[in-house]
């Protein structure tokens, strides 16, 4: 699930006849093609390392620019995303739009966060509320309320990249898991201010290094906030937070769907977790007193929090949500705030040497406050009817070859196949953007006042997510904006999305080769369907309920080859001290291993398999599968790769490009052999579905 020099062609290319059937060369431009081959290394054999094979050239030239942490083909997409969205924003701002429409809306937040003079002259004055109300906190019964009043709907359990709230507990609000025609609140762990446990709890010697930078870095952010005694005070925040981290649950852990759907009563969490006042808490966070039902995702993590709020000092706790306060809004408080900020986040824990120019800051900022209203100016001006036409086309292909795929397997019965094609037929697919926009009537944007606008675009934001409490569901709802450049399905909805900004090149080419097409943005669509059919989407049912629809025999099968691949991919080994967690990557490895072999098969169905037709000296298969290797080329700083491996449900680019591995297709069109790398003997090959 919130994201890229060329050199003369080589001769070194080996393959043997068998590997490449006969063959009418296309010479370039009469079939558009995203092959870059000025980027492979050909003296790399496919079968010894396809990453390399597809993108050594560009690996040994392409530099990261300095104010990135990764470089590579989403990066790209990303980077022209942002310039298409700045366009847009920055035309808002520059225009005088009507008062109250969205234009003005998008171009007065941008106007007010681009305001550094005036975000210098106010100084610290915007967090003055924020201190007073910490000020007043001398009980429990106190800071349980200030809990929730900070409460924010600014965590998805179902999505990699937003696991954790820095606030102290995080709110989701979906589908009731068992119940999906109705929403529910998720309670979720938070209150770490790095990214994760294993920050706190891990004693390698880099882990012993980042605590103390980060102990040095809340120092200098408590003495830009004029307190004394900031090594003492930093030194309890800091222990405190670790308390926090020995009682989260691990990002391995909160992909467990089943350990996650925990159902509390409204009257159990005094019982379950003394500590929080909690109807305090529920009241001070707008929780409609008819909302009885919550499911607890990591129960543990919520006992211990509300156990540490009665055990600890009051005052550490003022001094850790003073902190974490001025964390998230560091970008709209003074300069040296952000550099501090930036300092340690982006250069200590990412390795990114320079902070992103304040303008493209300020598009991201706006961009989150008002997403549809910069995503319906977006998806107007950069994707067409046609564009949208052919994915739906290439969504229903992919779509037909899943299901025969779960037609052909010699090892599901037919209960379960009955089962599975039933959810397969009724997935909801968004291609594009949405049906209907959000109204932003409501949200208050003042063109000099940007921590405001940021407060109350969080708060507008949650308040959305509160109403639907006691309204039916609606399963037509995006969670991304046209300009998201990614994809995601939604389990409990039993939907897709897939934003506008990732249907381009080099995933999408309205009038581009199809096996580039189905190589690249084919396997996403894959992948996406594919997660309806992981350990986890394999879960819900047609109707997005949780609930078991496998024979006994069936689910032991499935979750066998799960557990294949996880030690296929707990094998690789990005650091001599730091590998892969298989397990942790499950989903999205199984998504992209049935992403492949349903592309392919809809390719074949729609091209024809074996085709004769070559571009640029490789046939359609070779193409198919360099076009997915295309997604995955990437180049990673090192803080930054570690960072991934420990805390995201995805495999670094390299591994994922090596998924074709799995995949008997790529053996015959590139002729891999045995003894090569990558090869996996048949019966070592992980097909899935």
């Amino acid at each position: 699930m919130y994201r890229f020099a060329c050199v003369a062609l080589c001769s070194l290319f080996v393959l043997s006849a068998s590997a490449m059937p006969s063959q009418v060369d296309i010479p370039m431009g009469s079939l558009p093609s995203g092959l870059d081959v000025g980027g492979m290394d050909r003296t790399v054999l496919p079968g010894d390392n396809f990453f390399l094979f597809a993108h050594g050239a560009w690996i040994k030239q392409a530099e990261i620019p300095s104010d990135r942490s990764s470089a590579g083909t989403w990066a790209s997409i990303f980077d022209l995303t942002e310039k298409r969205l700045a366009n847009l924003i920055q035309t808002a701002a520059a225009s005088e739009a009507v008062a109250g429409s969205e234009a003005r809306l998008l171009g007065d937040y941008y106007r007010a966060f681009m305001d550094e003079g005036g975000i210098e002259a106010r100084g610290l004055a915007p967090l003055d509320k924020t201190r007073h109300d910490l000020s007043s906190i001398h009980d429990r019964r106190a800071l349980s309320g200030y809990l929730g009043s900070t409460l924010r709907a600014d965590v998805d359990v179902l999505n990699a990249t937003k696991l954790y709230t820095s606030n102290l507990l995080g709110l989701w609000i979906a589908q009731d898991l068992e119940h999906p025609e109705r929403y529910v609140p998720f309670i979720m762990q938070g209150g770490l201010g790095m990214p994760d446990r294993g920050y706190y709890l891990d004693d390698s010697a880099k882990m012993i290094d980042l605590r103390a930078a980060y102990v040095t870095h809340i120092e200098k952010m408590l003495t830009l906030l004029g307190l004394s005694n900031v090594s003492e005070r930093a030194q309890h925040v800091m222990a405190l937070e670790r308390q926090i981290a020995q009682v989260h649950a691990s990002v391995e852990e909160t992909q467990d769907v089943l350990k996650g759907n925990n159902r509390w009563k409204r009257q159990d969490f005094g019982r379950q977790a003394p500590g929080i006042e909690w109807e305090v808490l529920w009241t001070a966070a707008s929780l409609p007193r008819n909302q009885t039902d919550f499911i607890v995702w990591q129960p543990k993590a919520v006992r211990g929090i509300a156990a540490l709020v009665a055990s600890q000092p009051i005052d550490t706790w003022k001094d850790l949500l003073l902190l974490h306060a001025m964390e998230r809004s560091s970008a709209v408080l003074p300069k040296a705030i952000g550099d501090e900020h930036f300092a340690f986040y982006g250069r200590t824990l990412n390795g990114t040497p320079e902070q992103r120019p304040r303008w493209k800051r300020a598009i991201a900022s706006t961009d989150q406050a008002l997403g549809d209203a910069a995503g319906k100016l977006y998806a107007k001006q950069y994707f067409s009817p046609e564009a949208k036409a052919q994915v739906a086309a290439m969504v229903e292909h992919i779509r037909a070859a899943f299901k025969d795929r779960i037609d052909a397997l010699d090892w599901m019965s037919a209960t379960t196949k009955a089962s599975a094609k039933a959810k397969l037929a009724v997935i909801r697919v968004g291609v594009g953007y949405p049906d209907t926009w959000r109204d932003y009537t409501a949200l208050k944007i003042v063109k000099d006042d940007a921590y405001g606008n940021e407060q109350r675009a969080e708060l507008f934001e949650y308040g959305h997510q509160l109403a639907k409490l006691g309204t039916p569901v609606d399963r037509s709802e995006w969670v991304m904006e046209p300009q998201t450049a990614n994809a995601v399905n939604l389990p409990a909805m039993n939907a897709l999305n897939f934003p506008a900004a990732a249907l381009q090149p080099p995933f999408f080419d309205l009038n581009g080769d199809p096996a580039q097409n189905y190589g690249a943005i084919g396997t996403i669509i894959g992948h996406e369907i594919s997660h309806s059919f992981d350990d986890e989407g394999a879960m819900f049912d047609e109707k997005g309920r949780l609930r078991n629809w496998w024979t006994a025999d069936d689910l032991t099968h499935f979750r066998a080859a799960g557990d294949r691949l996880v030690a296929q991919f707990s094998a690789y080994r990005p650091f001599p001290d730091l590998a892969i967690n298989g397990q942790q990557t499950l989903s999205e490895n199984i998504a992209d291993v049935g992403g492949l072999t349903a592309s392919l098969a809809a390719y074949h169905a729609q091209v024809g398999a074996g085709v004769s037709l070559s571009v640029l000296g490789f046939s359609g298969d070779q193409r198919f599968f360099l076009g997915f290797a295309n997604n995955w080329r990437g180049k990673y700083r090192e803080q930054a790769l570690r960072n991934q491996v420990l805390t995201n449900g995805h495999a670094p680019s390299e591994y994922r490009a090596s998924t074709v591995r799995n995949i008997d297709a790529w053996y015959q069109a590139f002729d891999v052999k045995p003894g090569q790398g990558l090869y996996l003997s048949p019966a070592e090959r992980v097909p899935v579905w």
